[in-house]
Order: structure tokens, then sequence, then C-alpha cells
């Protein structure tokens, strides 16, 4: 059985002050769960449904503990308990300004929705863009819905929170790269040069890119709609947005690199 102090830990990781504080975060699900332990990342501890254990021999720390059905449904964030849950410890990066240099970077400004932003976490690591910085006002990419949408992608892709108008001034400083940002009415993005090295900025779901992170924009583009000019949608999901944009990008460089 878990004990009153496990279950408070536990409860705790749904908010990020307590996640901060213990230095932790839950996942849950064995894809997610399997993710992290395959990385080597060992669990604070790895709860599991007496129904569970038997078909997954392999997941047998010291640390994991056995309970029953009910008992783990009564300390899941989820409607429905995937038969475990475990606690890691947060992982620890560094910024490396230089090291980003050639690479293309995702740039979330104010992206709040913890479901956006694990699915921009999954994006990412599936085209093999493996740095995200994010505005400070950006959800927390340990909340527990976040880690969820990421299906143990984070594990692979670091994810920063900084004061993006004072690093993106700095990056321009430092390179000649482009800094892009997606818009209504300007340039087509099937039609724009695109280069490897760059920041590519998502903004908020509702207002866009802030303005003070917009005057720092050097190419706008356009996700056209189809047919040309006609009644569609106002607007794209951001990660729907994230992926079209990351698909064009690693499209382009297939082709220059086949």
């Amino acid at each position: 059985m878990l004990s009153k102090s496990q279950k408070k830990l536990i409860a705790s990781m749904g908010q990020k002050k307590y996640r901060d504080l213990h230095g932790l975060f839950l996942a849950e699900g064995n894809k997610t769960v399997n993710e992290f332990i395959s990385a080597g990342i060992v669990p604070h501890l790895l709860i599991v449904s007496d129904d569970w254990l038997p078909d997954n021999p392999e997941l047998v720390p010291d640390n994991l503990i056995q309970v029953s059905r009910n008992e783990l449904s009564s300390v899941s964030f989820q409607k429905t308990p995937k038969g475990v849950l475990a606690l890691f410890p947060q992982f620890k990066y560094h910024l490396n300004n230089s090291a980003i240099q050639n690479k293309t970077v995702l740039i979330l400004d104010g992206i709040q929705d913890p479901g956006n932003l694990g699915t921009i976490i999954r994006i990412a690591d599936w085209f093999g863009i493996d740095q995200i910085v994010c505005s400070t006002d950006t959800a927390d990419v340990y909340n527990p819905k976040v880690v969820q949408a990421t299906m143990g992608a984070a594990v692979r892709v670091p994810v920063h929170y900084t004061d993006l108008p004072e690093f993106i001034v700095r990056y321009k400083n430092e390179t000649q790269n482009p800094v892009y940002g997606t818009y209504p009415g300007f340039d087509n993005l099937y039609h724009s040069e695109l280069s490897e090295g760059c920041l590519i900025i998502i903004g908020n779901e509702g207002n866009g890119i802030r303005p003070e992170v917009d005057q720092l924009v050097t190419e706008r583009v356009t996700i056209p709609s189809y047919p040309g000019g006609g009644k569609t949608s106002e607007s794209l999901n951001a990660g729907v947005a994230t992926a079209i944009i990351c698909s064009e990008f690693r499209r382009r460089l297939f082709m220059s690199n086949p």
C-alpha cells in the first residue's frame, strides 16, 4: 500500500511549485514510463497495479510499489489509468547559444495549452529538432498533461525557459541566421527560402506572436489555405501549424541533401 506521504507527494505533482520544490515530475502509461526508464532515468517512485506487473516483468527496480487497480486509480491523474505511474527527477539542461547556431530551433511564445506543448515537443522529436526555447509564460514542460502528450519525447528534446526578446536579440547579434514567424497574408511558406540554421517562432494560440518578439522576426511566412482565397477556418491549431512548418523545413533539407 501507498503511505500517506507518498500519496501526498503524487498529488502535489499537479502544481508547478511543488514539482519544482521536489525536483520531480509525474508520468503515466507504458509508453511514456518506458521511454524515460530506457533512457537511463531512474524513477524516484514506480507504482504498478497488481494486474499489470505480470505482463511487464522487465520493470522491476528496487523502489517498485505494487498496489491494487483501485488504489492506483485513486492517485492517478488520468480518467482511465494505464497500470503504471512513476515519479522521475526533473532534467537539468543548459542552453548553449553557440551550440544551436547551425540548428533549427523552435521558439514558443506563450503557448499555454498543455496538450499543444506536449504535441509540439513530440513533433520536434519526430523531425529531429532537439532544442525548444520557450517564453517564461509558456506551459510548464513538467505539467502531467504535457508529459502525457509528449509520449516520452521530452527525454530527447530539451525545453528551455527564458526571456525571449533578450534571447533573440543575443542570437541575432551572434549570427546572421533568419528568424521566422508565421502570419496571414505574407510570403507563401512553400515558395520562401528556408534556412536550416534558424529560429522558428510559434505564437500564442489566441494572440499570436507578442509585439516585442514580433519586431525581431526577419522572415514572415504564411501557411496557405486551399483553395486560395476560399472560405476556410480562421486559423490552425498551434500543434498542427508547427507540424506543417517543420515538415516543409525538413523536406527542403532532404531535397538539398538526398
